[in-house]
């Protein structure tokens, strides 16, 4: 699974809150690659939570 942030990004929290092991947010969220395995259904609830629609889950 590739997990990207687009620039639509507005630094909600929504993933951070859903998926705290996978995203955390500054600026903008970020994704820690090497957290996704073990933790995919949560990585697309937060992309499902999405706001913007930021998250770009292939």
């Amino acid at each position: 699974m590739k997990v990207t942030v687009n620039d639509s990004c507005i630094a909600c929290g929504a993933c951070e809150s859903v998926c705290d092991s996978v995203f955390s947010v500054d600026d903008k969220a970020k994704v820690n690659q090497g957290a996704i395995a073990g933790n995919e259904d949560c990585v697309k609830e937060a992309a499902d939570c999405c706001p913007v629609n930021a998250i770009e889950v292939q």
